[in-house]
């Protein structure tokens, strides 16, 4: 592997399709990872194996038999850090929320797991980097997607975006608002916004993101700023930068 030396530590690759789980353990190889490399075909076999070898590495797919790579998250009972390696981008939120190193999206090129056994190496050294950047270089290319998946309560719910009339940030949180419910997730704003469709969210303030399909009314507020209506009855002043983005929206 290239750059400031190499992953030496124990790796579990949890992944139920075999020619997966051999074509990353190869990767690994070919990128100086020298030390244990072990493989598990399901969720269960992953919580029992991590919890046995402690790996300083866990690659988890998200769909499996047995129990998610999400749930095998939340079960860990030893300390180490987790990339999910799957084609679902739509849980990524949830991923990040739960603490994961990073979120490889299949297929996944050399290069792009070089660069996250480059950060892994970073973050054991205690010079990680932003949860933002990972979020965004995670999501690329961003995909429309249909719906996110967050925590409700001791649950992992689906949320389809289409009732997503808004999300409100503050600091490392975010609040999505979707009739009837409001969910309170472990994200920085700038985060959710990268897994949002851009055609119908439009972020009009440093801490509001918008639904279009929600709004019903854009009033003047005062010289330089608009206020939206949603059809929740919320009312939301926009920045200037968002008032303008908003003045120039297709009629």
């Amino acid at each position: 592997m290239t750059g400031r030396g190499s992953m030496k530590g124990t790796i579990l690759i949890a992944d139920d399709e075999p020619l997966a789980r051999r074509t990353l353990r190869e990767h690994l190889r070919d990128l100086g990872c020298s030390g244990e490399i072990h493989e598990a075909p399901d969720g269960k076999t992953a919580i029992a194996l991590a919890n046995k070898v402690r790996p300083e590495l866990m690659f988890l797919d998200i769909v499996m038999p047995g129990a998610t790579g999400l749930e095998v998250l939340e079960q860990l009972a030893c300390e180490t850090k987790v990339i999910f390696t799957t084609a679902h981008d739509q849980y990524a939120v949830t991923a990040f929320e739960l603490g994961a190193l990073d979120y490889l999206l299949k297929p996944f090129g050399r290069d792009r797991l070089e660069r996250v056994l480059q950060r892994a190496q970073a973050t054991l050294e205690g010079r990680s980097g932003s949860l933002l950047s990972r979020a965004k270089e995670a999501l690329q290319p961003t995909r429309a997607l249909s719906r996110v998946f967050v925590r409700d309560g001791n649950r992992i719910v689906p949320i389809a975006l289409a009732s997503i009339e808004r999300v409100q940030g503050a600091d490392d949180y975010a609040t999505i608002f979707a009739s009837p419910k409001q969910y309170l997730v472990s994200i920085r704003l700038g985060d959710l916004e990268t897994s949002l469709a851009p055609a119908n969210f439009l972020r009009i303030h440093r801490s509001h993101l918008i639904n279009l399909e929600y709004v019903t009314s854009i009033e003047p507020y005062d010289a330089t700023r608009v206020e939206v209506v949603m059809k929740s009855g919320a009312r939301i002043v926009a920045s200037r930068t968002g008032s303008k983005l908003l003045r120039d929206l297709p009629l």
